[in-house]
C-alpha cells in the first residue's frame, strides 16, 4: 500500500503517534522501567564503595567513576528496545502500521524517540545520586550541556544499531545475547580503571574503545581533567586516541549512525516486499 500524507508535518505526527504508543507502555511495566532506571545506580554504589578504589586513578575516585557509568548507562536496557522490534515484527504489529497511512519508518523513530526519553530519565537519575554521595561537576555550563550531549549522542547510534540487528535476528531469544556482549565491551572501557594501569596491548585495545573516548571527553566536559582523576593523566601515558577523545566520542557515534541508521530503514523498508 502507498504511504499517504507525505511531508514534514504528517511525518512528525505519525512520529510523535509512534512515540506516545511506546510511552504508554511505560504505564504496563512500570517495574521494568523501575529496574532499568536504578541498575546503572546500583553498579555506581557498587564500584564506588564495595569494589572501588581504582586501578592507577589518584584522587577522588567518584570523580573518575561517575561519567564512566554514565556512559555504561547508554548501553544498559539496549536489548529491551531490541526484543520490543522483535515482538511487533512477529505479532505482525509493523505490518499492520506498514498498511495504513503513515510515513514509512514512523515506528522505528517513534521508538527510538521513546528510548531517548528514558535515556535522558536515567542520565538525570545518575547525576542525581552522583550529587547526592558527593559528586560535583568542576566545569562550566556549557560543557555540562556539552557531555550530556555525547552521552545522547552515543545512546542514540547504538540504538539504531541496536535496532538493525533486532530485525536481522528478528527473534526475541536471539536478542538476549546483545546484552551478554555489552558486559565485556563496557569492562574494555576506561570505565572503571585508567589505560595506563593495564598490559600495554590491553590499554590499546581500551583507549580505542568508542566508550572510552566519551568517557574521557565527558570528564573532560566536567571539569576533572584539571584534577588529579581527570583524563590529562591517562594523555600523558596514552597515545593519540586518549589524547583527542573529544573528537572521537564525536566521530565515532556519527559513524555508527553513517552506517546503521541507513541500514535500519532500509531493512524496515523491505520487510514486507
Amino acid at each position: 500500500m502507498s504511504r499517504q500524507g507525505t511531508g514534514v508535518a504528517p511525518a512528525l505526527t505519525d512520529c510523535w503517534t509512534m512515540t506516545r504508543r511506546e510511552l504508554a507502555h511505560w504505564a504496563r511495566r512500570p517495574v521494568q522501567v523501575v529496574v532499568g532506571l536504578l541498575f546503572p545506580v546500583m553498579l555506581l554504589l557498587m564500584f564506588g564503595y564495595l569494589v572501588g578504589g581504582g586501578r592507577a586513578v589518584e584522587g577522588d575516585y567518584l570523580t573518575y567513576l561517575l561519567p564512566g557509568m554514565l556512559v555504561l548507562s547508554m548501553t544498559f536496557g539496549l536489548e529491551s528496545t531490541m526484543i520490543a522490534v522483535t515482538q511487533d515484527l512477529n505479532k505482525g504489529v509493523i505490518d499492520r502500521f506498514r498498511s495504513m497511512p503513515m510515513a514509512n519508518g514512523a515506528v522505528l523513530v517513534g521508538r527510538a524517540v521513546a528510548d531517548m526519553l528514558q535515556s535522558l530519565a536515567a542520565l538525570t537519575v545518575m547525576l542525581a545520586v552522583g550529587l547526592a554521595v558527593g559528586w560535583r561537576a568542576h566545569g562550566t555550563f556549557a560543557g555540562f550541556l556539552g557531555a550530556l550531549g555525547l552521552l545522547l549522542l552515543l545512546r542514540f547510534a547504538m540504538l539504531w544499531l541496536g535496532i538493525h540487528l533486532a530485525m536481522v535476528a528478528g527473534r526475541p531469544e536471539l536478542v538476549q545475547t546483545v546484552q551478554v556482549l555489552v558486559w565485556p565491551f563496557g569492562f574494555l572501557s576506561n570505565a572503571f580503571a585508567t589505560p595506563g594501569a593495564m598490559p600495554s596491548w590491553l590499554g590499546a585495545v581500551v583507549e580505542w574503545n568508542p566508550m572510552s573516548a566519551t568517557a574521557t571527553a565527558v570528564r573532560d566536559l566536567f571539569g576533572a581533567a584539571g584534577g588529579p582523576a581527570g583524563p590529562a593523566a591517562e594523555a600523558e601515558t596514552m597515545g593519540w586516541a586518549a589524547e583527542h577523545a573529544p573528537l572521537l566520542a564525536v566521530l565515532w557515534p556519527l559513524a555508527l549512525l553513517v552506517v546503521f541508521f541507513p541500514l535500519a530503514v532500509r531493512r524496515f523498508g523491505a520487510l514486507s516486499r
